[in-house]
């Protein structure tokens, strides 16, 4: 199990990347409109980070994107070097994740049963509302 100092670094970084993923002038992350940093992973010692990276619009544009954060990844270590005042900042590897994508279907899954779903006509709250009139 993780440490508590490496889980508070790892929320700590994942905050920094999602930040910092608007000033990224890279054509794969254009900006970060619809990319997501689901989480942060950082080893005991405190030498290694995996960072996760999901995308609305599809795991194919998450993998397209992590090519993106590969390369930006000197930039992003001196980011959180300079915020958390590290003298090493932990070497970063970016992972592809369909979670953002997976949870978008699945709501629209959910939306689509409860449009089906007949509406009744009078809830039991409003019956016993109109009993009280």
């Amino acid at each position: 199990m993780a440490s508590h100092k490496a889980g508070r670094m790892a929320e700590d970084i994942r905050r920094i990347v999602s930040g910092k993923m608007q000033d990224l002038k890279d054509p794969r992350i254009k900006g970060g409109d619809m990319l997501t940093v689901v989480r942060c992973e950082v080893a005991n010692d405190g030498s290694f980070c995996k960072v996760y990276i999901s995308s609305l619009e599809g795991f194919d544009r998450a993998k397209e994107a992590v090519k993106g954060f590969e390369s930006a990844s000197g930039y992003l270590k001196r980011e959180i070097s300079n915020v958390l005042g590290l003298r090493k900042a932990p070497e970063l590897k970016f992972v592809a994740d369909d979670s953002a994508e997976y949870s978008a279907r699945i709501f629209e899954k959910l939306k689509n049963i409860r449009s089906e779903q007949p509406e009744e006509e009078n809830s039991p709250e409003e019956e016993e509302s109109d009993d009280e009139a």
